[in-house]
């Protein structure tokens, strides 16, 4: 039995992934098995070592027919994405938006917040803005300056943006707030959500990540060369390989995830339609000690997040029909596989089926986590499990390898538990409970 007071429901999500435009789209892509990876020749001509990449297929003609023009110029690439995904999550619960009919003169909605973050925010804006005024102003003669850059040129670059970009759009009075933890910021801000609700703040919340896929986003990455895949220039496709044996570093990408989180009370009120159930949520560091480092996770740390998860929702283990992991395709994915056993404490033969989202949409960095999350939740409301590809091969170190699906399965799921596991040592779970009405 959980130790909360309140239930948390999911009545909504939204996705913008490198894979598909939309719940809909991302879905079908998931079910087919269907990458969102491709080469770019961008990167190539920079030199980047991986010259592949997740981005979401959206161009002018997607954003414009839903934000107006006006605004578009005031927003960089990662709060487009917020601003799409957030508005199809309230369409999807129930709240009627449409940005191109005077958005503004709509009423405050004071219990309602929103907390979606972003892991490396507005690059776009910096190098294409910013940087090229002010190398212009270096190069001028003495005393000229720097040109006027516009008065939005500090929101574009502003990391909190993306939550204010879906404050304004959905006019939320609740608190408005971008956290920042590396690859764990979708699902630490999606805990965040949840604990505010528990705490009675606002009645609903909305919560994920966004990222954007500026070259800068990516460029230090790949100056660390083995942190990124390389190999796979001329296959992108295959590129990305948790659990795999070919797993040479993760594929960079970027998008947005959004759910829209309410207490039960709340939902049933207003008569929404509710998708599952956020049972319980829970962060923290490993403290970068025993074995835990800026990069990677000490493992103790792990488990005890994954333990703290199962121990207050009150969940046995032997009820979790899947693990959505972070699972990124680096020399990590072994020992996250580790770190799952012994905290779930089962043995090999009794071990969940085990995915990884990022083997079809790459790491989207801040996005991550809320990107997998609603991966989670669809798979929760329309009964399949979708599967990890280029994981055929599995990894030697990784002794689950019949829990992987390499097939979409049409499954009935109880219980799915999402995790994280970021730069600094920051870890982040999530269990969710199929809804069935009670």
């Amino acid at each position: 039995m959980s130790a909360f007071a309140k239930r948390i429901v999911v009545t909504g999500i939204g996705a913008v992934a490198p894979n598909g435009l939309g719940v809909k789209a991302y879905r079908e892509s998931l079910m087919a098995g269907r990458s969102g990876i491709a080469r770019h020749q961008e990167l190539a001509d920079l030199k980047f070592a991986c010259q592949i990449g997740g981005k979401p297929p959206v161009g002018p003609d997607e954003a414009e027919a839903l934000i107006p023009e006006a605004d578009l110029a005031k927003l960089n690439e990662a709060m487009v994405y917020a601003a799409m995904a957030a508005v199809e999550a309230a369409r999807m619960s129930g709240v009627a938006v449409d940005l191109k009919k005077g958005y503004a003169d709509s009423a405050v909605d004071w219990d309602t917040g929103v907390i979606v973050g972003c892991g490396i925010g507005g690059m776009d804006t910096m190098f294409e803005e910013l940087a090229p005024v002010m190398a212009e102003a270096a190069s001028a003669e003495a005393g000229m300056g720097c040109r006027p850059m516009g008065t939005d040129i500090v929101p574009k670059i502003m990391e909190s943006s993306v939550s204010v970009a879906v404050g304004r759009f959905l006019g939320l009075g609740g608190q408005t707030t971008t956290n920042s933890s590396a690859c764990n910021t979708g699902t630490e801000a999606i805990f965040e959500a949840w604990k505010h609700l528990q705490l009675g703040y606002a009645e609903s919340m909305y919560a994920g990540g966004a990222e954007g896929t500026h070259y800068g986003t990516w460029s230090g990455f790949d100056a660390m060369r083995d942190v990124l895949c390389s190999k796979f220039n001329e296959t992108p496709e295959k590129g990305s390989q948790p659990m795999g044996a070919g797993a040479c570093g993760f594929v960079p990408a970027g998008g947005a995830g959004v759910l829209r989180l309410e207490t039960l009370e709340h939902a049933q009120k207003r008569g929404a339609k509710i998708l599952c159930e956020l049972s319980a949520a829970y962060c923290n560091s490993g403290g970068q000690r025993d074995g835990g480092t800026m990069t990677f996770p000490n493992p103790d740390g792990v488990m005890r997040c994954i333990r703290r998860v199962i121990k207050d929702s009150g969940v046995d283990p032997k009820r979790i029909s899947l693990i959505n992991g972070h699972l990124t395709s680096t020399g990590a994915d072994p020992r996250e596989v580790g770190s799952w056993l012994k905290a779930l404490e089962l043995p090999v033969e009794k071990f969940p089926l085990i995915q990884s989202t990022k083997s079809m949409i790459g790491h989207t960095l801040g996005a991550a986590g809320a990107l997998e999350s609603v991966a989670v939740v669809d798979q929760l409301v329309n009964g399949y499990v979708h599967p990890s590809i280029n994981s055929e091969t599995v990894h030697p170190q990784i002794p689950v390898g019949a829990s992987i699906p390499h097939e979409m399965l049409k499954k009935e799921l109880e219980f799915v538990i999402k995790a994280s596991f970021g730069f600094g040592d920051v870890n982040g779970c999530l269990l969710f409970k199929r809804w069935d009405g009670k």
